[in-house]
């Protein structure tokens, strides 16, 4: 991965290099886009919609001026790579996926101001890692089943930051809807699921289901939806998503 990233920079700046040098003199400021990794591996379930909400995360990077990388290979997780990505993103992810040496280097990279984004089952994810759970900010607990996917009201607690802005403050959707244990305190949570809207939820009035805080010298954000290819059609979703990622990135004043 890291030479692949390396030949990407290169290609960039050779690009940009000569947009600068014959086109309009205002893009003789253009930079090297930012990169973001999205890790997918999977040691347990495996969601089908991985896929698709790679495929969103790239159009939103297009969009909006970062590039998107996807890996499944654990063994990308050390310095010399990581320290190339604004953030990283661990979509769908489930169980055991990183062995210790890569886990410390993932620790090193958020201590020295790197950012991270759980989306859905980020969340069930090394739940032997106490550092992890404390990064991602909650473990899945389990979910409603028989449907899985059924329809529930979330409450916007917090419109103040960009990426609930746009939401209305009771929001209904479809997706699977998890339970979480281990809650760290310290998140500062913008969602919470109604649990009187839907059978399942096990939180009570206290069950958060999107969230973000500054962690161990970075930042994290996590969102519990995206179990389905629909949740990354939904266009206020996808915004969810991008503000998300530019606050990670603290890129959020750019946009």
């Amino acid at each position: 991965m890291s030479k692949l990233v390396t030949l990407l920079l290169a290609v960039v700046f050779m690009g940009q290099h000569l947009t600068a040098q014959y086109s309009n003199p205002k893009f003789k400021e253009a930079r090297i886009p930012e990169l973001v990794l999205t890790f997918t591996k999977t040691a347990g379930f495996r969601h089908k919609s991985i896929e698709k909400g790679v495929k969103t995360l790239r159009e939103i990077g297009r969009e909006n001026g970062f590039i998107v990388l996807q890996t499944e290979t654990s063994a990308d997780f050390n310095l010399e790579n990581l320290k190339n990505y604004k953030c990283v993103v661990f979509l769908n992810t489930t169980m055991d996926v990183l062995n210790d040496q890569e886990q410390k280097a993932f620790e090193r990279y958020i201590q020295g101001g790197g950012s991270f984004m759980g989306i859905h089952a980020a969340a069930d994810t090394e739940y032997n890692w106490p550092w992890y759970g404390k990064l991602v900010g909650a473990y899945f607990a389990g979910h409603p089943n028989n449907p899985n996917v059924r329809t529930a009201k979330i409450n916007v607690v917090d419109k103040m930051h960009a990426c609930t802005a746009h939401l209305p403050s009771v929001w209904e959707r479809t997706d699977e809807w998890y339970n979480y244990k281990n809650i760290n305190p310290d998140i500062n949570v913008l969602m919470k699921l109604d649990e009187t809207s839907y059978e399942g939820g096990t939180n009570g009035d206290n069950h958060p289901i999107a969230w973000y805080h500054e962690f161990d010298g970075g930042r994290a954000f996590y969102t519990g939806s995206g179990h389905t290819d629909a949740t990354f059609d939904e266009p206020h979703f996808r915004k969810h998503l991008l503000e998300a990622l530019l606050w990670c990135m603290d890129r959020q004043e750019e946009n």
